[in-house]
């Protein structure tokens, strides 16, 4: 990422710009993620699918061996039911042509990935795509690692090559942007209620009391 796009409103993300990457949330790394809380992960990870289907985000999923890793997460799979992964060999997702064309296929330079492992599958394609013109972002919560150092590492290790830490709320933020943006506020609405932990409750719990009405009118 040039300085130039490092500050100011062009270095925020808009959804005209992004392409989202989601990059092996399998069993076999679940199974070994010690980063994060598992379910963590996963609820943030199909929030993020789910928020660049409201924004109409273009979203390419892969795998890699899924004959042996196991197949995409089911709930990440059912946001995009009509779309089969792209399934790899190789460990660093940006040599796969398939995966490189997909995403220039797109037009779009705002690149923003989240996958297991953070220190391998994740960190791999961002510092290579950041070396090749994308502007990269990270998305830390919708990633982990084998450990906590390993997650950490990794992005310090992206952070110095270029690429946006990022977590999944503040990409759908800066999607949204305005919320005279009606077109996109109920269905980005749905998504933090469904995924936004406790954030989500309190929207759920702050339309609850908008539609009561007041002691006056009871």
């Amino acid at each position: 990422m040039s300085t130039e796009t490092k500050a100011g409103l062009d270095a925020l993300l808009t959804p005209e710009e992004s392409v989202l990457v989601l990059i092996d949330h399998q069993p076999f790394q679940f199974a070994n993620l010690h980063s994060h809380e598992p379910t963590m992960v996963v609820n943030n990870v199909v929030g993020l699918a789910k928020a660049a289907k409201v924004f109409d985000v273009p979203t390419i999923l892969t795998t890699v061996l899924e004959e042996r890793g196991g197949f995409l997460l089911q709930g990440l799979q059912d946001v995009f039911p009509e779309q089969k992964p792209i399934n790899r060999t190789f460990i660093n997702a940006w040599q796969d042509e398939r995966v490189v064309d997909a995403v220039k296929a797109t037009g779009r330079k705002k690149l923003i990935l989240a996958g297991l492992w953070t220190e391998i599958c994740l960190a791999m394609p961002a510092i290579q795509a950041a070396g090749e013109g994308f502007e990269v972002f990270a998305v830390t919560d919708a990633s982990g690692g084998v450990s906590k150092e390993a997650h950490d590492m990794a992005v310090r290790r992206m952070v110095q090559a270029g690429v946006v830490p990022i977590t999944w709320m503040a990409v759908l933020g800066e999607w949204q942007r305005d919320w005279a943006r009606e077109k996109t506020v109920q269905g980005a609405a749905e998504v933090q209620a469904q995924h936004g932990g406790a954030s989500g409750v309190a929207f759920t719990w702050e339309m609850q009391l908008l539609a009561m009405p007041t002691g006056s009118e009871a």
